[in-house]
């Protein structure tokens, strides 16, 4: 049976991901292990716009969603033990986390539980992970999306 010793929790801030970090958090704690939140800084949101200081202040506000994404994951691990490294980059966020894979063991992370239409024009980042990630991928559904 695999060891899941370095798990890796995506995290966007979002009511969506909780269950997610609570999960991939006991996950770590029940192997002994540790996690490390990734925050992606979504370069497409920015990429685009020909204003600097509009590219500045938009950067800036993903970079803070960023800190308090990963802060939330950081003060949960201290609650339940666990040793927890935080970590932003820049990228897109499929792709960034298919990347980062071959670092861990498992990915634990949520998914907006999109259907239909929203889920054919915005695809699915947890879709596009399992099916590019180097290690196994755990995917939680939220609570507030069943």
């Amino acid at each position: 049976m695999p060891e899941f010793k370095r798990v890796l929790i995506p995290t966007d801030g979002s009511e969506f991901t909780k269950a997610a970090v609570e999960s991939g958090l006991l996950l770590a704690k029940l192997s002994g292990g540790k996690a490390t939140a990734l925050y992606v800084l979504d370069q497409s949101v920015y990429s685009g716009s020909h204003l600097d200081s509009a590219v500045v202040n938009i950067y800036d506000t993903l970079e803070k969603e960023g800190r308090f994404a990963t802060g939330y994951v950081l003060e949960r691990g201290r609650d339940l033990g666990v040793e927890v490294e935080e970590k932003i980059v820049e990228g897109t966020p499929a792709k960034t986390i298919a990347h980062e894979s071959s670092n861990y063991d498992v990915i634990v992370m949520g998914t907006l539980g999109r259907a239909g239409i929203s889920k054919l024009l915005m695809g699915s980042v947890a879709e596009k992970v399992i099916k590019e990630s180097m290690c196994p991928v755990m995917v939680v559904r939220s609570v507030s999306s069943r």
